[in-house]
């Protein structure tokens, strides 16, 4: 590889961190100020919507998301103490504990869904540099915010 293509596969990678850092935080803060939760508990709670009966096994939710065991441990306890999540053990198997959706988890998710489409849609592009709405930006229309500004602590009380 060429010094030119490692400098142009850096910059395209640094893009990808910024959009993500951007579009992250402000999902998070958006998710907290309108829900109280955080951007992995509504991730959480969005792949138990997802589910056929609302409920998976806790190493397959791990498995699915970007979070380490232990965070995920951490984000299921918050869920579960805001009354939004059950934890169970599997009756076939007592290592495994199942994690399943209450009526109020979905509630809130329904609710907390179309918060986080519309920061989705305000921020992120396709390949073209188009957005959902189909105007022509950058890849990733975030630059709205200095990123200082836009870091959050967001979520349930880590308590």
């Amino acid at each position: 590889m060429t010094e030119a293509a490692g400098s142009e596969i850096v910059r395209r990678w640094r893009e990808v961190l910024t959009c993500y850092s951007r579009v992250s935080c402000a999902l998070d803060r958006a998710l907290q100020d309108a829900h109280g939760i955080g951007m992995s508990e509504f991730e959480a709670l969005e792949r138990l919507a997802e589910t056929a009966d609302d409920k998976i096994k806790m190493n397959r939710l791990g498995a699915d998301m970007y979070l380490s065991q232990s965070a995920l441990s951490r984000t299921v306890a918050r869920l579960e103490r805001a009354g939004l999540v059950e934890r169970d053990m599997c009756p076939q198997d007592r290592r495994a504990v199942f994690v399943s959706l209450t009526d109020t988890g979905r509630e809130l998710y329904t609710r907390a869904r179309t918060t986080q489409r519309a920061v989705l849609a305000e921020h992120m592009v396709d390949d073209r540099g188009a957005s959902p709405d189909g105007q022509d930006s950058g890849a990733c229309d975030s630059g709205r915010e200095d990123e200082a500004d836009s870091r959050t602590s967001g979520g349930l009380s880590r308590r």
